[in-house]
């Protein structure tokens, strides 16, 4: 079955939304800026605790369709969406944008620890900054379990209290992931998370990506196709706004249906 089939996701009525492996269903979803079209009737089907990898050329939409997921996109004026996105059966337009983004968190590309607010501080930041009451022994909890989800426990546990801002940029993203688990979500967004991290920090966050999925369902933007191949379950090939494919990544990367997915893959354009 392919899992991008537009057909074969219009056809579920709502009692079949919720799978045993789903967790995301997009269904014909076209996203716009003002009048200028950036998504183009995407339908895909998202496995629940699996990497799935979106990639393509600068410009292709793929930023745009993970901040759809999350409902990011409503924070730029004059951007509309058409189609449908539903989380476990729930069509994400009719939620709560705060639920949902407990639900569906997201790591940017760059490291953004808050700057003022110490390693501590940084991880129960979802938490204070949503008004939140947490006892010490709650917040202990949190920050204790979401560092050591996140690979980072070990390196800052006797520097709490230091300003996040000071960790190096592979640990500023890892508390950035450590701060997104601690509000437990479902799904993990993360856009192009390494592309301003060194070889051996992108080494540590895929390997913590392959760890998470376990429990969190990850969906990553990245421009490395060979970070897709070490990490990634299923893969998606955007271009310009279009999902031209969307398939297992071992087949995809071995037998690639669309001669545009071939030439990207083979580096000839991108």
């Amino acid at each position: 079955m392919d899992i991008g089939n537009k057909k074969f996701i219009s056809s579920l009525n709502p009692s079949q939304r919720i799978t045993k492996n789903g967790i995301i269903d997009v269904e014909e979803l076209s996203v716009f800026y003002g009048s200028t079209q950036v998504i183009q009737s995407v339908s895909m089907h998202i496995p629940e605790n699996r990497i799935v990898a979106i990639m393509g050329p600068s410009g292709c939409g793929k930023s745009t369709l993970l901040r759809t997921f999350n409902r990011m996109n409503e924070l730029i004026e004059g951007c509309h969406n058409q189609g449908k996105v539903y989380l476990k059966g729930q069509n994400i337009f009719n939620m709560d944008s705060i639920d949902l983004r407990r639900k569906v968190g997201m790591v940017f590309q760059h490291p953004n620890p808050f700057p003022t607010m110490s390693i501590y501080q940084n991880v129960v930041a979802g938490y204070t900054l949503n008004g939140a009451k947490l006892t010490k022994n709650e917040s202990d909890q949190i920050v204790e379990e979401s560092l050591k989800k996140a690979a980072l426990w070990d390196e800052v546990k006797n520097k709490l209290h230091d300003k996040g801002s000071f960790l190096s940029g592979g640990q500023q993203q890892r508390l950035c992931i450590a701060r997104t688990l601690a509000m437990n979500p479902e799904v993990l967004l993360l856009d192009e998370p390494t592309s301003a991290l060194d070889p051996k920090s992108t080494s540590m966050i895929e390997s913590l990506l392959l760890d998470l999925k376990d429990t969190v369902t990850i969906v990553l933007v990245t421009h490395n196709i060979a970070q897709a191949g070490r990490v990634a379950d299923y893969s998606a090939f955007m271009y310009l706004g279009e999902l031209v494919e969307y398939d297992t990544t071992k087949k995809m990367f071995t037998v690639p249906k669309d001669k545009r997915t071939e030439e990207y893959l083979t580096g000839k354009f991108g």
